[in-house]
């Protein structure tokens, strides 16, 4: 019988995402003897235009030509698969849709910007097409990634796991920065998915992994404010990798409107 086929697909992002596959090292090399990799620029395969069984996707959709490509690959693939927080939310370069910056932004760092051919606004995958998976993170997880090959093979859902960092903390038996060292935690607020890795260092979570489930943003900036820290750097919390998740663009934006130009921690 015929290997499943894959393809790893870049729009406009770092490859940090696509660095997941690569560092699964065995795992990869097993993966390969079950599954035909055919599309992946990363690791030396070419062949944007095949049809695949599984297509995943790294990088948000901010040029024309991104919205032209994304329409072939969903039309090649059997599932559609947006990996890391450029595709699932359109990552740190969707902050030029906050306010209308695209212009400003794009005339202070190019040259010429007048050959520069970009969106107004900057659109995760699922804006586009239909996703048949997203998979959250900054970077995405290599675990998670293989998780979801095994299970979409098999034509089992895959598990969307929304808990938040806070439970992940709590089986890590990592010692809480929001209630001992009044850190700004975005943990409350984010799903799992990196091991509480910034925790367990000591260190405040960023929001790497999106919206958790039912997230209470509102109330954790809140808390936020109660810390001392000023509506700006309440509003940097939210509106940073994920800033265009829902959950985050909202609380996000009334602490940008009523910011006083304070700095960020």
């Amino acid at each position: 019988m015929n290997k499943p086929r894959i393809a790893v697909h870049k729009f406009s992002s770092c490859d940090g995402c696509q660095l997941a596959f690569l560092n699964l090292g065995e795992a990869l090399l097993q993966l390969n003897e079950q599954v035909e990799i055919l599309h992946f620029l990363e690791a030396g395969m070419s062949d944007a235009e095949t049809e695949v069984d599984i297509a995943f996707v790294e990088g948000s959709l901010s040029t024309p030509d991104e919205l032209e490509r994304i329409q072939q690959v969903r039309a090649n693939s059997r599932y559609l698969v947006s990996i890391g927080a450029c595709a699932t939310s359109g990552g740190l370069q969707a902050l030029r849709n906050l306010e209308g910056q695209h212009d400003s932004w794009r005339d202070a760092i190019y040259a010429r910007p007048e050959f520069i051919q970009t969106l107004k606004e900057v659109q995760p995958i699922a804006a586009a097409v239909q996703v048949d998976l997203e998979l959250w993170g900054c970077p995405v997880s290599s675990a998670q990634v293989l998780a979801a090959i095994r299970a979409l093979l098999f034509d089992v859902a895959p598990i969307d796991d929304r808990d938040r960092v806070c439970l992940e903390c709590k089986r890590q038996q990592a010692v809480c920065v929001l209630v001992t060292g009044a850190a700004p935690c975005m943990g409350p607020v984010t799903r799992t998915g990196c091991g509480a890795l910034c925790p367990r260092f000591g260190r405040a979570c960023y929001g790497c992994y999106g919206p958790s489930e039912t997230p209470q943003t509102d109330t954790l900036a809140q808390r936020f404010a109660g810390f001392g820290l000023l509506p700006d750097a309440i509003a940097r919390r939210f509106l940073l990798i994920n800033s265009q998740a829902p959950a985050f663009l909202h609380t996000g934006k009334v602490f940008y409107h009523s910011g006083t130009g304070g700095q960020d921690d």
